[in-house]
């Protein structure tokens, strides 16, 4: 285990705030709770990692874009790119892909650039830019597959020189979105929307040219405006995510959406058993790729995990819930309710199929797990919110281990790490564990309290909703008959009873004395 613990990498946090980004040592902290910072705030528009956590792409304010090693945080290269709008990186940090404005109508806007040498090595038009259409060039996870979206087909190429141009096409009439798999990408979806009254489909077809003749699986559905679709790792299995704008069964103001299946062998191709009627707030696969969890149904939503034969796993109950996050090991759960929602989150242990605990992060705008699996960070940042900006950082039972407030904020990123360079989660788990007893010790050193400090401490139970009109008539009630609307008694009604009380002893006196006169 110790041996696990020193060659796994150390956690980083990228944090961006107005003046720019900084990179801190992620936990556990050494400095009285307060994360160490690696890289001090340097000016930017924007920075992220790629996807294994190798480079980090920054953009500037004077239309420079750098790369850096994430590891000795070195510049690579820096490109000057005028009217850039948007930039990406590939998965293992080789090609760096960027969207400029168009100028003229045959300029070719969208340029992959080879970061070792500097060159661009493709170029195309792109009239505009959304989110089913960025990146452009669609990577696998080993940078072993590209494709991009054409105009009726998808176009396929080298990965490891593009110089060689298309190495192949696969035509589909009005494909409109397309997915490659990442790990591996052995294959793609492609949705074609409804047209002249034929319904929609999701396809499924190998990437290798010589195995693209008929689809491996084909999924149709009419009432379908838009759709995610969420690969596993292994490339077997497809969750569709089908929403339309319009619910015919006026249920819902925002449409309707359904959750399908498909597989790459043909063996399941419909509709995912949910037991509740209502629309698909989440889905997430494992990182195994063997299960996978929805949040679904109208308020209370439930939650739900599914084997990859579609056969429930495990019931994760129901609440304000939108929001599934399934932590890198495959063992621990975050179900939360985000976005308009108070910000409840519950913990599970999946292999052990019983809760943690539950907690609240309100107004979070982003969550994610650590590479590690151990913690869990939320954020609240700009623009969607302008107060209270801030990030949490929770340990996998929910009880909180560090936050810190920001006047702005406009992104908090783990730094992403392959899960299997960390030790075993249980032995993870166990040493942090053994870390907070060791702490607890120390801050207890001459302490007289033994009571235990409580891990998540019981929300405070919220009074009944008085409407204005009763609180009025409870505060004439106390004037004029002596009572209080918080349940003691005013100046003014004990002085009222002193009076009532002296009035009976002297009535009483009275009596007592005209008894005794007779």
């Amino acid at each position: 285990m110790a041996a696990a613990m020193e060659t796994s990498p150390a956690l980083e946090i990228l944090v961006r705030e107005p003046a720019g980004y900084s990179i801190w040592n992620g936990p556990p902290f050494n400095n009285n709770n307060q994360p160490g910072i690696k890289l001090e705030k340097v000016p930017c528009t924007s920075a992220k990692f790629s996807e294994d956590g190798s480079r980090l792409v920054v953009t500037k304010a004077d239309a420079a874009i750098s790369v850096y090693d994430s590891s000795t945080l070195k510049e690579i290269r820096c490109f000057q790119i005028p009217n850039v709008a948007a930039s990406a990186l590939s998965p293992r940090g080789t090609y760096l892909q960027t969207f400029q404005k168009s100028t003229t109508p045959q300029e070719k806007n969208v340029v992959l650039w080879n970061i070792e040498t500097g060159d661009p090595v493709y170029q195309q038009l792109q009239k505009n830019m959304t989110k089913a259409t960025w990146p452009s060039v669609q990577f696998s996870s080993d940078e072993a597959v590209a494709c991009r979206l054409a105009t009726n087909e998808i176009q396929f190429f080298d990965a490891a020189d593009f110089s060689k141009g298309i190495s192949h096409r696969l035509r589909i009439p009005g494909v409109a979105a397309v997915e490659l798999s990442k790990a591996p990408g052995s294959h793609v979806a492609a949705f074609v929307p409804e047209s002249k009254g034929s319904p929609a489909s999701v396809q499924i077809y190998a990437s290798g040219k010589e195995l693209q003749s008929q689809p491996l699986a084909r999924r149709s559905f009419f009432r379908c405006s838009t759709v995610q679709l969420n690969w596993n790792h292994g490339s077997t299995g497809l969750l569709v995510v089908v929403q339309s704008d319009v619910d015919k069964t006026n249920q819902s103001y925002y449409g309707e959406s359904k959750l399908n299946y498909l597989t790459t062998d043909g063996t399941h191709e419909g509709l995912v058993p949910l037991c509740k009627e209502g629309p698909i707030h989440d889905v997430q696969w494992s990182f195994s790729g063997k299960e996978f969890a929805v949040v679904y149904g109208f308020m209370p939503a439930s939650a739900t995990v599914f084997d990859k034969k579609c056969k429930p796993l495990l019931e994760l109950g129901s609440g304000p819930y939108n929001t599934i996050r399934w932590n890198p090991k495959g063992k621990f759960l975050c179900l939360a309710g985000f976005g308009n929602l108070p910000g409840d989150m519950a913990f599970w242990d999946f292999l052990d199929k019983k809760q943690l605990g539950t907690t609240r992060a309100e107004c979070s705008v982003t969550s994610e797990w650590s590479a590690d699996g151990c913690y869990f960070m939320t954020a609240t940042t700009a623009p969607r919110l302008q107060v209270d900006n801030c990030v949490k950082i929770f340990h996998h039972n929910g009880s909180l281990f560090f936050k810190k407030m920001f006047d702005k904020l406009f992104q908090a990123d783990w730094k992403p790490e392959s899960p299997h360079k960390f030790g075993p989660i249980a032995e993870l788990t166990k040493s942090i564990d053994s870390m907070k007893v060791e702490e607890s010790k120390s801050q207890g050193q001459g302490s007289t309290s033994k009571k235990p400090a409580s891990v998540n401490p019981p929300a405070q139970k919220p009074a009944a909703y008085r409407p204005p009109h009763a609180k009025n008539a409870a505060a004439v009630q106390a004037e004029l008959f002596g009572g209080s609307t918080t349940g003691e008694m005013s100046k003014n009604a004990l002085r009222n009873k002193k009076k009532r009380e002296k009035q009976k002893e002297k009535k009483a006196a009275e009596a007592t004395n005209a008894a005794e006169a007779k």
